[in-house]
């Protein structure tokens, strides 16, 4: 799939079902038979998609999102798993070709294989040659979330091994609520789900595309907000959302989903009823 000049590409890790205290077990894709006509959230468990994203245009390589990681640790034992590295090498890439890597936020589910550990029992970037791109607002509530005992359901924060990459100055803390990472490529603050919370925006000419991260997981969260107990300010969340959604209507802009489990991408159009639907773009 083509944004403009840039080649977007869904680096899947596959499904997944996620607990209540953030344990995650992976499914099989052919237990998922077809999508459902409204998204219920389970009380004890929800079914998500664990899609990284990468944006070459000849000259950069960007990865938005690091998923789990799964099976990059030397000793893992989770073998013959979908990880970076794995489908990566599927486009002809290595974690070294990798120029920029933006974290949306700081939650395990996006940034776990954003580090492994080698050999020698050393915590490694992943991605070497490639900063990390993070709101500077998400680290320090990062921090704050880790040394409290208060937390939300799902995903949360494990940053034992990104201390390192801290040491390490791989990480740019952004200040700015609008950072260009390169012509085309706009990070932008939304807040909401957490205090720095960003997703991406691509542009080349008319063309324009959306990351959204976990303000709009997944197509199922079009028309109906179900992240209450998930996002960290849900007043700021569902006006972020509100604006983005029509903005990327305005613009008929891909939507591109960390989520998902059936619809990776899409354009919106709207049905009798003004409600928003996703047409997909293989």
């Amino acid at each position: 799939m083509n944004i403009g000049r840039f080649e977007i590409e869904s680096l899947s890790e596959g499904i997944f079902e996620v607990f209540e205290d953030g344990s995650l077990h992976k499914v099989q894709a052919e237990q998922i038979t077809s999508p459902p006509p409204e998204l219920i959230v389970p009380k004890k468990s929800a079914l998500v998609g664990i899609d990284p994203i990468l944006i070459r245009d000849g000259k950069h390589n960007i990865l938005i999102d690091c998923g789990l990681g799964w099976g990059l640790d030397a000793r893992s034992s989770y073998e013959n798993t979908s990880n970076l590295k794995t489908n990566l090498d599927i486009f002809g890439l290595s974690p070294s070709d990798i120029t920029h890597v933006v974290l949306s936020h700081l939650h395990f589910d996006h940034a776990g294989g954003a580090s492994f550990v080698d050999t020698n029992a050393e915590t490694q970037p992943t991605l070497p040659f490639a900063n990390y791109f993070v709101q500077k607002k998400e680290w320090h509530y990062a921090l704050e979330c880790v040394h409290s005992e208060n937390s939300t359901p799902g995903a949360g924060y494990e940053l034992d091994e990104f201390y390192k990459l801290i040491a390490l100055d791989k990480i740019a803390l952004l200040t700015d609520a609008q950072f260009e990472l390169i012509p085309g490529v706009t990070l932008i603050r939304t807040g909401g789900h957490t205090p720095g919370h960003q997703i991406v925006k691509i542009q080349d000419g008319d063309d324009v595309g959306y990351y959204l991260g976990d303000l709009v997981p997944a197509e199922d969260h079009l028309n109906q907000y179900t992240m209450r107990q998930l996002d960290a300010d849900p007043l700021e969340a569902k006006k972020a959302k509100t604006l983005i959604l029509r903005q990327a209507y305005r613009e008929n802009a891909c939507l591109l989903f960390y989520h998902s489990i059936h619809a990776k991408a899409g354009r919106l159009s709207l049905d009798v009823d003004r409600r928003y639907v996703l047409e997909e773009i293989s």
